[in-house]
């Protein structure tokens, strides 16, 4: 039977065009977002402001994107609300807010009339607030605004005071949110499930229990560098807590999560995950501690705002985070404990950054600091790319400074998971990247164990970690993330938090790593816990991320430091070879087993190709090659087609491939100009479903998975692996 509903719920897709300058961000029939947050309220301008609020695009309510006083502002409007994009909605209110008719609207979008009427509203009212006296406004007024879904934060901004003050007179005039409990049972019987949302009303619905109780607080809506693995985790999380005898408390607003089931967490609050609603909950409830460090970056930006107010935080102290995140502050943990890092710098301006690069040395990795998922992370290889980068990717200042790292060029890159609880520590997990230093982590293959690190480089890069954690003083997670250069390990960045690789070696270890780290967290000791981060004998398991590429037409399907994969799948296998084919075809990138491989690759790559050739020979490949490349394979001896790159007339490299006379590219690129010439091939290739890496280690780690046969697969359920 269906739910008496006395609520309206609003979803909106979460959109990632950020990613991906060169996708058309217009929205059609081709799906194109990466997430979605919902919301509920007890009408629609309450629910619809709470999910834009949930949008984590710092936005508080409709804000304006358009300067409506510009000169081409009424063209942007007419285009933007003829032909939809992500951001279409908020064309809308600033097209009511330049005085455009609802008419006019209704024309170019077919909206209905009903929703036009709802914000134009919202707009009214907002300009009604502007310069207002809050503190001068009735109690009923400020009743009412709250029950149309203004937030603190969008009220402060219209009458020019901060978010904390809103909120201190919201208080002052005793006006606090309702939690309505979702009804399950059709008000047939009483509703036994704890699942609310708040709106303003008069009768409060939760009733919170006086029981010792965990607040977890959840990721938000999935987008590319946050998603379901810390969905995972919230999870796993809560249900250590209920194992621990505490009432766990779940707040997040992503309707395609687990967190978000009504029968996960014993109270859940469907919520956007910002400072006021989460104080609202806290002021109702008084949880016992609130854990941030499992749903990515989203509540981590809550921790000043929790400690300030003296609500514990579970886990590590809010310090290590900033020690971590503070780049001065992290350089001086690296030299205290003597270890090394890339060389590396933190700029303010323009031409502190074309200094700090020729001290560096190119190529470097550039980015803003406080980033996640690589946003607007590039590798810049002289100082016209540099330049360019601060004119049009970032805008630099002091309270945006850019991050500038020497690259190591032919670094193996390693991603370590720790658990601590305070006392003992444990690495959870070593992984060994297949793809090298360069490519986000989040975007490459990756293999636990190691398949090619020595054990001495493990146990340096264990001792390490270990050394780090308690410096640090974690209690709980921690993600490390190395380079391994001609046997000397570098740290290239510390994350005092759970990372998108704990899902993959808890399944690997057979033992929940969350699970784990949150009963250290309330005292409960690794020996206490019996863990043990021990892998089962003689297996390899291997990650590969799964990317978008296919949904955007126009967009180069290279891999780089910003992070483009949307999921990911596991292979498992006797050896590294068998796991990473297994993993491939999870992926759905089907390996081929004969037929023409064909090689492009740059200048420093072509060390490389000595050791390579034998194993594209072995598996009975022929070979063609453009100019440079073909010259350099003749000079080995090897026999091999040149063939015309697409710059050099056809037939080329694009008609072989749309001929289907290609069934493998390996093609390595670097530079600006040259990642553009060759980005056809990369199209054409993952067009016609055609097996394409762009790093070397990706070739040689295809030509391991290509010497077992797929008959020869061995098949075991992972309860199996663990059981034994």
């Amino acid at each position: 039977f269906e739910p008496s509903i006395d609520y309206i719920v609003t979803k909106i897709p979460k959109f990632a065009f950020e990613k991906f300058p060169q996708a058309d961000s217009r929205l059609t029939t081709q799906m194109k977002s990466v997430g979605e947050v919902m919301a509920m309220g007890g009408n629609f301008q309450e629910s619809m402001q709470k999910a834009i609020c949930s949008m984590e695009e710092d936005l508080d309510g409709f804000n304006s994107i358009l300067d409506i006083e510009s000169p081409n502002a009424e063209d942007e409007l007419k285009y933007q609300l003829s032909f939809p994009g992500p951001g279409r909605i908020f064309y809308v209110t600033d097209a009511l807010r330049k005085g455009w008719s609802k008419e006019k609207i209704y024309e170019l979008t077919k909206i209905d009339y009903w929703f036009l009427d709802q914000i134009d509203e919202i707009v009214k009212i907002e300009k009604s607030l502007i310069d207002t006296d809050i503190s001068s406004i009735s109690k009923e007024e400020f009743l009412n605004l709250k029950s149309k879904g203004f937030s603190d934060s969008r009220l402060g901004y219209l009458t020019n005071i901060s978010e904390n003050e809103v909120r201190e007179i919201r208080k002052s005039l005793n006006i606090h949110p309702v939690f309505k409990r979702v009804d399950t049972c059709a008000a047939e019987f009483a509703t036994s499930t704890c699942y609310m949302y708040s709106s303003y009303g008069e009768v409060c619905e939760s009733k919170p229990t006086k029981k010792k109780k965990i607040m977890v607080l959840g990721s938000g809506p999935n987008r590319i560098g946050q998603g379901i693995e810390f969905d995972y985790c919230c999870v796993h999380a809560s249900l250590a807590m209920q194992e621990e005898g505490y009432e766990s408390i779940m707040v997040n607003c992503n309707p395609e999560t687990v967190s978000t089931d009504f029968d996960v967490s014993n109270r859940l609050y469907f919520e956007p995950i910002t400072s006021e609603k989460i104080l609202d909950i806290i002021d109702i409830e008084s949880p016992d501690g609130v854990i941030i460090q499992f749903g990515g970056q989203t509540p981590l930006k809550l921790a000043d705002t929790l400690s300030e107010r003296g609500i514990k935080i579970l886990g590590t102290d809010v310090d290590a985070i900033d020690r971590s995140e503070d780049r001065e502050r992290f350089q001086a943990l690296i030299e205290k404990l003597e270890l090394t890092q890339p060389k590396n710098a933190t700029v303010k301006n323009k031409l502190e950054a074309l200094e700090a690069s020729e001290v560096i040395g190119f190529p470097l990795v550039v980015r803003p600091s406080y980033v996640l998922g690589g946003r607007a992370m590039q590798l810049v290889h002289n100082l016209n790319e540099l330049e360019l980068y601060l004119n049009e990717a970032v805008e630099v200042s002091n309270s945006k400074p850019i991050l500038l790292d020497s690259y190591l060029t032919d670094a193996v890159e390693v991603d370590v998971d720790v658990v601590s609880d305070g006392k003992e520590i444990q690495v959870g997990g070593i992984l060994q990247h297949i793809e090298q230093a360069g490519i986000h982590s989040g975007d490459s293959a990756c293999s636990l164990p190691p398949y090619s690190l020595s054990e001495e480089i493990q146990k340096e890069i264990s001792d390490q970690s270990i050394k780090i954690a308690k410096e640090l003083d974690i209690l709980g997670l921690m993600n490390i993330q190395f380079a391994v250069k001609d046997d000397v390990v570098y740290i290239i960045e510390v994350n005092p938090r759970a990372s998108r690789t704990v899902p993959f070696i808890s399944k690997a270890i057979g033992s929940s790593l969350v699970k784990v780290a949150s009963k250290a967290m309330i005292g409960n000791t690794l020996a206490n816990q019996k863990f043990s981060s021990a892998l089962p004998d003689d297996l390899y398991f291997v990650k590969e991320a799964v990317l978008p590429f296919d949904k955007f037409p126009l967009v180069d399907p290279i891999l780089g430091p910003e992070m483009k994969s949307t999921g990911e799948v596991m292979g498992i296998g006797i050896d590294f070879g068998e796991a990473y084919a297994k993993a491939q075809k999870g992926a759905n990138k089907i390996l081929p087993r004969s037929g023409t491989v064909f090689i492009s690759v740059k200048d420093s790559d072509k060390k490389y190709l000595d050791e390579l050739l034998p194993l594209i020979e072995k598996n009975g490949f022929e070979m063609v090659a453009t100019g440079g490349t073909a010259a350099y394979i003749k000079g080995l001896n090897y026999k091999v087609k040149k063939i015309n790159k697409v710059l050099e007339g056809r037939p080329h490299t694009v008609d072989s491939l749309l001929n289907k006379e290609i069934d493998l590219v390996i093609n390595t690129t670097e530079g600006t100009q040259s990642i553009k010439d060759s980005a056809a091939i990369r199209r054409t290739a993952l067009q016609n479903k055609i097996f394409c890496t762009t790093t070397m280690f990706g070739a040689f780690a295809i030509m391991q998975a290509l010497n077992g046969r797929e008959a020869d697969w061995s098949y075991k359920t992972l309860q199996e692996i663990h059981n034994s």
